[in-house]
């Protein structure tokens, strides 16, 4: 059975409480101060920790600390004296869930209803976490590279969580994706994931869209809707490109954020929900704020986990994985058997992908079309054009070539995700003149950035060469999908 710890210095909130938490099924233990809280924590981890903000010996948050397995746990934060900053506090301290008292038995018994009756859910995560690593997938989410490892373990984290998520990324970087990902891999995954690009919608319409409305709240409204939040009631809400959201309309979101409660257009009564919300921009979400494009206090209610997503400039071999990968995919729905030259893959790596994924997926489907069994670098290629604000390397005048020539060559390695094929491409050299560069800047006692000093002279040991290796050449056909998990959609 599931366990509950309950702390509240108010005996009456915590037997109501305990006795609601156990018809729901759950273990209960009870604590008046965080002294006696902790001496629970030491006997069982809960799976909810229910705690007052407010205690004797000081703030409920604090427990978070002391859990083994914070990720475990649903820490939820009540308080009878609410206010912007102690949300907010209790949020970033690693608080799930934020009530205010008197405490909605509606709202409680929605949390109880998430918590999995057994510990399946994180078994199931812990035991994909190191076999989706060595596939190269995790989720919808395709990429073995060294930035997708440590956005996967992020994942791995959140996901289990209630937590608010930010995803910052690039246009046709995934972000959706991510979010998909995010919804399947939680509690939540039995009910409704809906997207919503806040950016896509009429300013007129987007509030009936989210809320609901009432018949005859405005001209052809000519009968009830109901809106994302009703209709994703335990779910997910993805929440695209939130900067673009009206900031009349981030009022009333972050009202929903703080109380729960939401109002259809054209009525006055307020309707429970029990959503995650999971927000996503492509703008620096700071400097958004600063131009006046997201409220502050907003920012702050979805700030909570910031997720970074990266370009695919930066994922090194996962342009060749992916490309390969949706090659494969025209394939089997065409029963053709297309390849590419190694030319055409190195001409992949000498693009930076501003378009990212996205644009990576439409130039792979427009070769395939004009190919006839092997595509070669010159198909499909039209619109590979480099943007214009390429990042610019200073040096003085009556600087030594020799320092210039490895000053270019390190920002090159740099700005391609130390992928020397890459590099060597835009460098315009040969990969073999690449590496005695390497080996001379290595013999004179120059550190060369990003490799070990055997990879910077040994082509043997060449990390995207060896990623590419494994990945064996051929186009990437992930292996059977692990029970309760759908296929991989590619990030």
């Amino acid at each position: 059975m599931p366990h509950i710890l309950i702390v509240d210095d108010d005996r009456e909130t915590v037997e109501s409480l305990a006795e609601f938490a156990k018809a729901e099924g759950f273990t209960i233990a009870k604590a008046e101060s965080l002294r006696a809280a902790r001496s629970h924590l030491v006997r069982q981890v809960p799976d909810v920790l229910l705690t007052d903000l407010q205690l004797p010996d000081g703030e409920g948050t604090s427990l978070v600390v002391d859990l083994e397995s914070p990720e475990n746990t649903e820490v939820v934060v009540f308080t009878g004296h609410a206010s912007m900053e102690s949300a907010i506090r209790a949020l970033r301290a690693g608080a799930t869930d934020y009530l205010l008292k008197p405490i909605d038995v509606a709202r409680v018994k929605a949390i109880l209803d998430r918590v999995p009756r057994s510990a399946d859910l994180h078994a199931e995560i812990g035991e994909l976490r190191e076999e989706l690593r060595k596939l190269g997938r995790f989720g919808h989410i395709l990429g073995n590279s060294p930035a997708m490892q440590t956005l996967y373990e992020q994942l791995a984290r959140v996901s289990p969580t209630s937590a608010t998520v930010l995803l910052i990324g690039e246009s046709g970087s995934g972000k959706e994706v991510c979010a998909e990902t995010i919804h399947e891999m939680s509690r939540r995954k039995r009910h409704p994931f809906l997207p919503i690009n806040c950016g896509a919608v009429s300013p007129q319409l987007i509030e009936s869209e989210l809320f609901g409305h009432e018949k005859g709240s405005f001209t052809g409204a000519d009968r009830q809707h109901k809106g994302f939040f009703e209709r994703a009631n335990g779910g997910s809400i993805f929440l695209d490109e939130i900067t673009e959201m009206p900031m009349d309309l981030q009022v009333k979101l972050l009202r929903v954020l703080e109380t729960g409660t939401f109002l259809r257009v054209g009525t006055t009564i307020p309707i429970a929900t029990d959503v995650r919300i999971i927000a996503a921009t492509n703008r620096n979400p700071e400097k958004a704020v600063a131009d006046g494009r997201l409220r502050e206090d907003l920012f702050h209610r979805l700030n909570v986990f910031p997720v970074q997503i990266p370009p695919l400039r930066e994922r090194g071999t996962d342009i060749e994985l992916l490309a390969e990968y949706f090659l494969d995919q025209h394939n089997r729905e065409q029963g053709t058997n297309k390849t590419f030259s190694r030319a055409a893959i190195a001409k992949l790596y000498s693009h930076t992908w501003p378009g990212n994924v996205r644009e990576l997926k439409n130039y792979v489907q427009r070769a395939f079309i004009l190919s006839d069994q092997v595509i070669e670098p010159d198909m499909a290629t039209s619109n590979f054009v480099e943007p214009d604000n390429a990042e610019v390397l200073t040096v003085r005048i009556g600087t030594p070539l020799e320092e210039i020539e490895r000053r270019v060559t390190f920002a090159t390695l740099a700005s391609c995700g130390n992928v020397k094929r890459r590099a060597a491409e835009i460098l315009g050299i040969s990969l073999k003149t690449l590496y005695n560069r390497l080996e001379a800047y290595a013999k004179s006692g120059v550190t060369v950035p990003g490799v070990t000093p055997a990879s910077a002279v040994d082509p043997r040991v060449e990390p995207d060469e060896a990623s590419r290796s494994s990945a064996g050449g051929t186009a990437y056909s992930p292996s059977p999908t692990p029970a309760g998990m759908t296929s991989p959609r590619p990030s």
